[in-house]
């Protein structure tokens, strides 16, 4: 399959990485066997994998040419490219495609290169970091764009403002989320924000098997614990591994936060709203409609204001014997509410197979107070 095919195909996906060291972070794994890794990231589901043939990375071409002997994931070529010549190097080492650095390259140049990499039937990533590079990509025609959280002159990442130029992105290319993605939050994040895929390579050349943690970073379904409103309860559910936590902004809940509660960027922060939205400083909100004076059976999750997912929950206070049933029925994105604890999360995902989990009562101690062993509990049982 092509690059830009299969990072195209629905769903959401990750070129995988393999670079022996960084120069924001030094050596990674300078003596990696780079055969044996691009066997595990096929195996843990990458769409495709990126190679440093750069020697600031200490790459070299024999890297994409030992994991082209063993690997039909369609490969990157990555460094810094500039002519004709690097092109052609790349197609005869087995590259399916190169990087394009809008950094580096103006557009008569990078369009030049453009042409060379079809003759050659490569395709391109072409990577912008702020917002003239993405006009320019867009200007350029580039099928696929990346943006890249890590600003190359200074090496440091600002997610928040790569979020907003994925999300700013045009919606006819494929957009890739790049660099400064080190949990499965943060890769939902990129993928809510619009982009179908995330390049992931420093965090994956850190872990002792690379290819298990590919496969931890794109496991679903994400795990949210609700109903939080003391700092200490937020703090027990990050370490315990969720990758949401919730805050009912509700004024009839008797789970009520008085506001959105700090939390690392290593998960998503979730407002829980009925009846209507207001200004929070969550990266998701979810939205009930309000009936007879309580929250409507199901939710909106919104990113940005637009809709990116269904919750799923059990009317109040009410059970429902076909709560799975209407889960497995809906179309895109399920966050299962309702009803589920540490001992029926397993069969329910197993069931349903949806995005996120969530519950509020089965880990706390009172309404609104946490046991943190139960915390643990469900997060385990539902990872």
């Amino acid at each position: 399959m092509r690059f830009h095919d299969a990072l195209g195909a629905p769903g959401f996906g990750a070129i995988a990485e393999f670079k022996r060291r960084s120069p924001s972070a030094g050596d990674l794994r300078a003596g990696g066997d780079v055969a044996a890794v691009a066997r595990a990231y096929e195996e843990a589901g990458a769409r495709a994998m990126s190679v440093l043939v750069d020697e600031r990375f200490a790459g070299a071409w024999d890297d994409l040419r030992d994991a082209r002997e063993v690997t039909t994931l369609p490969l990157l070529a990555k460094g810094f490219f500039r002519d004709d010549a690097d092109l052609r190097t790349a197609k005869l080492a087995g590259a399916d495609a190169v990087l394009l650095l809008l950094r580096d390259l103006d557009d008569d140049e990078c369009r030049r290169l453009l042409r060379e990499a079809a003759s050659l039937g490569l395709d391109t990533l072409v990577e912008a970091h702020d917002a003239d590079e993405l006009a320019r990509a867009e200007r350029l025609d580039a099928p696929v764009i990346g943006v890249n959280a890590r600003d190359l002159s200074t090496f440091e990442i600002d997610r928040r403002r790569q979020l907003e130029l994925v999300a700013a992105a045009p919606p006819d290319r494929v957009v890739i989320a790049e660099s400064g993605i080190e949990t499965r939050a943060q890769a939902a994040a990129a993928e809510l924000a619009g982009a179908g895929a995330v390049l992931i390579g420093s965090t994956l050349m850190r872990a002792r098997d690379p290819g298990a943690k590919l496969a931890e970073l794109l496991r679903r379904p994400l795990v949210k614990v609700c109903g939080l409103t003391r700092q200490d309860d937020v703090d027990a559910a990050v370490e315990a591994g969720a990758d949401m936590v919730g805050f009912i902004l509700s004024d009839t809940s008797p789970r009520r936060a008085e506001a959105v509660l700090d939390a690392p960027d290593t998960v998503l922060r979730v407002a829980v709203l009925v009846g209507e939205q207001q200004e929070s400083a969550a990266d998701l909100v979810q939205l009930y409609g309000l009936e007879h004076g309580h929250r409507a059976r199901d939710a909106e999750l919104l990113h940005g204001g637009n809709r990116v997912g269904t919750v799923v929950d059990l009317p109040w206070r009410e059970e429902d014997e076909t709560h799975f049933e209407r889960a497995r029925a809906v179309e895109g994105r399920v966050m299962l509410a309702g009803g589920l604890t540490p001992e029926n999360v397993a069969e329910a995902i197993h069931t349903v197979h949806p995005w996120a989990v969530d519950s509020a009562r089965s880990t706390e101690s009172a309404p609104g107070v946490k046991d943190h062993g139960r915390i643990r509990a469900w997060v385990e049982a539902a990872r």
